[in-house]
């Protein structure tokens, strides 16, 4: 991939926003970009499985706001279903599990830490809508790019 956040904070400062430095990588892949799907869940990721499942991800990143709260919504089964649908990776505002395994897939996978339980009942989530992530508004249809530095969100593709 032909892109380093550093260098594209220095050449397209005004159009870029930075996630703050809170997220950890928990995949197999630390570098990725591509288009955002934004997803707003309330403790249960039962409408991102089926987002994961039932979609081609070729090029595109889902972007999951749980508001932090502390119920893993990405575990190995998630992982397993982005990375069969070719997803680039998952960002969650939020916590995962299983985090012995998502490493192994071909998928980056980057969260603010872990949790071992997971919440049910089931409830509703929200695709397709803007979300707020350290001060970052995202929506869908924006850019991200991901390395070792950091997450960079654009209003549109750069790189």
């Amino acid at each position: 991939m032909g892109f380093f956040t550093a260098d594209l904070c220095d050449n397209y400062c005004e159009q870029l926003e930075v996630l703050g430095p809170n997220f950890k990588s928990y995949g197999g892949t630390r570098k990725f970009q591509g288009e955002v799907v934004t997803v707003k869940l309330d403790k249960n990721n039962k409408d991102l499985a089926q987002y994961l499942k039932n979609n081609d991800g070729t090029g595109k990143i889902v972007v999951v706001d749980v508001g932090e709260r502390y119920f893993a919504v990405v575990g190995d089964n998630l992982m397993k279903f982005a990375t069969d649908s070719k997803f680039e990776g998952i960002i969650v505002n939020g916590y995962v599990r299983d985090t012995l395994i998502t490493k192994d897939f071909d998928t980056g996978l980057l969260a603010k830490g872990t949790c071992p339980r997971k919440y049910s009942p089931q409830q509703d989530g929200e695709i397709g809508v803007t979300i707020n992530i350290d001060g970052v508004d995202i929506e869908n249809g924006n850019y991200i790019y991901v390395d070792t530095d950091g997450i960079v969100v654009a209003k549109e593709k750069i790189v």
